[in-house]
């Protein structure tokens, strides 16, 4: 008896305005052209009339150029987690600044200019 293969299913992710995605121009991407892959914001999403697909309208936002009718099939959510696990993660307690990442030095600096008592609790 011939097994049959089952394609791989995504979850299908729901995206809301002002979200950060990455996505794909799919055609650029198949083509080889270069900038395919881009980050975007989600500005709306809408309901396809013919194909009854949800769709979204992006701002691209290294140029702020809009993008419309988006598949979700080619963009991935972009988490605040991802971002900021150079700063969640940033050794505090070594003396030497050069163990951290521009971007935590940068965070820890901006903070204890304010008020070195306003200081997040680490979780």
């Amino acid at each position: 008896m011939a097994q049959q293969i089952q394609p791989a299913v995504r979850p299908q992710t729901r995206y809301l305005k002002g979200d950060l995605v990455l996505f794909r121009d799919v055609e650029r991407f198949w083509l080889g052209l270069p900038g395919h892959t881009f980050v975007g914001r989600v500005e709306r999403a809408w309901r396809h009339i013919e194909t009854r697909k949800v769709l979204y309208d992006l701002t691209e936002l290294s140029g702020n150029r809009a993008r419309a009718g988006i598949d979700p099939d080619y963009m991935r959510p972009l988490p605040a987690t991802d971002a900021m696990h150079d700063i969640d993660t940033a050794p505090l307690s070594e003396p030497d600044t050069g163990a951290m990442t521009p971007a935590a030095v940068a965070w820890l600096r901006q903070h204890l200019a304010q008020d070195s008592s306003t200081l997040p609790v680490r979780r």
